[in-house]
């Protein structure tokens, strides 16, 4: 009985062994494939979500409003810094006649007067450089328009040329002669 007893404690312990073999191996492949696989529900839930879920795109969002925020944040800092430089001098003055005035007012208004001329100045330039511009460009066009023109002229006269027959309908072989003459010439130069 001894054997037996013995034989059936070797079973058991390889048993356990290859159970506890097999629960590591278990433990590493999860592991490896990053933890359990989905619940039943888990994984309805994933099919039934909306198809346009991209990570990398909600990523590129997320990112570019924080620059478009960074963006912001510097043009701001631009803004106020301008502001202090050119904040005009606020300074009293005394008339002739003995009251104060003050200076920025005065300031003010002429400025109103030549901003007011300075800026039908910059339209009447913008106006007159944007003509030049759009007739520099007509020109351009028309000078393009004319050399195809020209092109598909003398293409057109070449291949009337080419393809001249005699009266029984064999081609005319001495302007393809001349065009072989003449694009082996080419080639050379």
């Amino acid at each position: 009985m001894t054997k037996s007893k013995d034989y059936s404690e070797e079973k058991r312990d390889k048993v356990e062994r290859s159970k506890s073999v097999m629960m590591k191996n278990k433990k590493k492949n999860q592991k490896r494939l990053g933890g359990k696989g989905l619940s039943l529900e888990v994984f309805a839930n994933a099919k039934s979500k909306d198809n346009n879920y991209n990570p990398a795109i909600i990523k590129k969002k997320r990112e570019f409003y924080k620059n478009a925020k960074y963006v912001k944040k510097y043009k701001q800092s631009l803004k106020q810094q301008t502001d202090t430089q050119h904040r005009p001098f606020m300074a009293r003055t005394i008339s002739e006649d003995g009251d104060e005035t003050n200076f920025s007012k005065n300031m003010e208004k002429k400025n109103k007067k030549n901003n007011k001329q300075s800026l039908e100045e910059l339209y009447a330039n913008k106006r007159q450089e944007q003509e030049k511009a759009r007739l520099e460009k007509e020109a351009l066009l028309q000078a393009k328009k004319e050399a195809r023109e020209r092109t598909e002229g003398q293409r057109k006269e070449i291949r009337e040329r080419m393809y001249k027959k005699t009266r029984s309908g064999q081609p005319v072989m001495k302007y393809r002669m001349e065009h072989l003459l003449q694009s082996i010439q080419g080639s050379q130069s």
